[in-house]
């Protein structure tokens, strides 16, 4: 039998971020499409955690480049404090539910097969 590959190169996964769910037979296609649908929301909302972060640190970085305005060095302090902790509640906030999602579905799996 001929070998398809030639080189022989490995498949590797490149950037699985979250693909921990797999289809199973135990679990229907409707709840796994919504736990897809959760998952990609819960990944938009880090996005859009992280767009906010980013524009409150563009802004506190603007602020101290005004030098007309030292007033404005306390509003520019105070945006990139603002901007850190946007940052880490996203973060956090993703690993939570990331956890929480893959925990009922292992818990839903184990039920399928206990009552199976």
């Amino acid at each position: 039998m001929k070998d398809k590959n030639p080189l022989k190169i490995k498949k590797m996964k490149l950037l699985s971020f979250g693909r921990d769910f797999k289809p199973d037979q135990d679990v229907i296609l409707r709840d796994y499409l919504a736990i897809e649908r959760t998952r990609l929301a819960n990944e938009r909302t880090l996005l859009s955690y992280i767009r906010s972060s980013l524009y409150l640190l563009l802004g506190g970085i603007a602020f101290f480049q005004l030098k007309e305005f030292p007033n404005f060095q306390y509003l520019a302090i105070l945006s990139i404090v603002f901007s850190i902790i946007f940052f880490v509640i996203g973060v956090y906030r993703f690993t939570l539910l990331k956890k929480s999602l893959k925990k009922l579905y292992y818990m839903s799996e184990e039920k399928e097969k206990k009552s199976g």
